[in-house]
């Protein structure tokens, strides 16, 4: 099947919607598509502890010893999903297959989803073996009860099993958790960008009850603006000590647009970093309001692109280390990490061919790469090639 540049395997027979089925038929295919995914779930998980249990005995018998950080890659890659989802499905698969033959019945037969599957053994990862199979047993050996439950359903009884079978164990675990405590933030669509914050539930409650507060005071006020949107504004207010509706926050914000964009009223969207690409005319708002502000300012570097593709050109250092401006100069060309289906930020720059094989300190030889990413490369059997296109690697 082909279309408008774009090529597709041709779908199984067995796939393809009955234009003339009604609406009963529909959904009941729809409902056997749903279980189809699940049983294919169930056969992933199966063959990526059978690949593991492979490597794990390939290296006790000398071979080389590959990590688990790497492994979780190889299966990301494989389902084309991100590194860290792919160490997540291992360990999911891991858990599984090994001590909970109940809840991949579930799964395979579809009265679980792969997620929902994921949620319980993500509630079993701290207990012992048997503790395990004694979770499964009471959750899945009757798949009956699960059926209707969801996703919080499904998490909030397994961390009740999982509690009642070793308290102390998940009380630690518990406190550990507060260790990973950080702040993610994550592009959205229509020019916006969601910001996460994992903390401990007692703070999270103080900061919820004191949006709600700020909340209700300013809409009993008369704002215009919804709960919602107070709430937003406030949390930044908070953090950056300025109100966003009246007062511009100052900060870098790093801009790539075509001269022709910014001067002559182009429409070639600009790239704005650590988001993406943006309307031509956003952009030359964007600038127009940090120009016309003193206490924000503007700077305008030139860097230049290949004609017809858009992408910045070469820039090269004799040094091993690569310079900042150069550093730079590939974060704001690569965005985010360039391996395939990795959307984290970039952390790390470093040689595609390494600069002990006499790989060049270029930008063509430079990769953009989030520190996961960059330390998995380095693994046996991982090979990285340099391509001027993100996605030729």
């Amino acid at each position: 099947m082909s279309g408008a540049g774009c090529r597709f395997e041709r779908m199984s027979e067995s796939l393809v919607v009955d234009p003339d089925a009604d609406e009963a038929a529909l959904s009941g295919r729809m409902a056997e598509l749903e279980r189809v995914k699940a049983r294919a779930a169930a056969e992933q998980a199966r063959i990526a502890a059978a690949l593991e249990a492979r490597r794990v005995a390939a290296a006790a018998a000398g071979g080389p010893r590959v990590s688990r950080a790497a492994l979780g890659s190889e299966i990301g890659l494989a389902r084309r999903e991100s590194p860290h989802r792919g160490e997540r499905l291992m360990a999911m698969a891991r858990i599984l297959v090994a001590d909970m033959p109940c809840t991949l019945a579930a799964l395979e037969s579809g009265v679980l989803s792969e997620h929902r599957a994921e949620l319980i053994t993500k509630e079993a990862e701290c207990l012992s073996v048997l503790d395990r199979r004694l979770l499964d047993a009471e959750l899945c050996g009757d798949p009956g009860p699960l059926a209707g439950l969801g996703n919080a359903e499904v998490s909030a009884e397994a961390a009740r099993i999982a509690c009642e079978l070793d308290q102390q164990t998940v009380v630690e675990k518990m406190r550990r958790a507060r260790s990973a405590r950080h702040v993610r933030f994550r592009v959205a669509a229509d020019g916006m960008m969601s910001m996460t914050v994992l903390m401990p539930a007692a703070q999270g409650q103080l900061v919820r009850q004191a949006l709600a507060r700020e909340a209700a005071s300013a809409v009993a006020a008369g704002s215009e603006r919804s709960r919602a949107q107070v709430m937003a504004d406030v949390v930044v207010e908070r953090v950056t000590g300025r109100d966003p509706v009246t007062t511009p926050v100052p900060v870098t914000l790093n801009l790539v647009m075509s001269d022709e964009t910014l001067l002559t009223g182009g429409e070639q969207p600009a790239q704005l970093d650590g988001y993406g690409p943006i309307p031509a005319v956003l952009a030359r708002d964007l600038v127009l309001a940090a120009a016309a502000d003193a206490t924000v300012g503007a700077a305008l570097r030139r860097l230049y692109a290949q004609p017809g593709t858009n992408k910045l050109v070469a820039m090269e250092s004799k040094a091993r280390a690569f310079p900042k401006a150069l550093a730079t100069f590939i974060g704001l060309r690569d965005q985010i990490c360039r391996t395939p289906y990795c959307n984290a930020r970039i952390r790390h720059t470093d040689h595609v061919t390494p600069h002990a094989k006499r790989g060049p300190t270029s930008s063509h030889n430079g990769d953009g790469l989030c520190e996961h990413c960059n330390y998995v490369k380095e693994e046996p059997g991982w090979q990285a090639a340099a391509s001027y296109d993100r996605y030729g690697r």
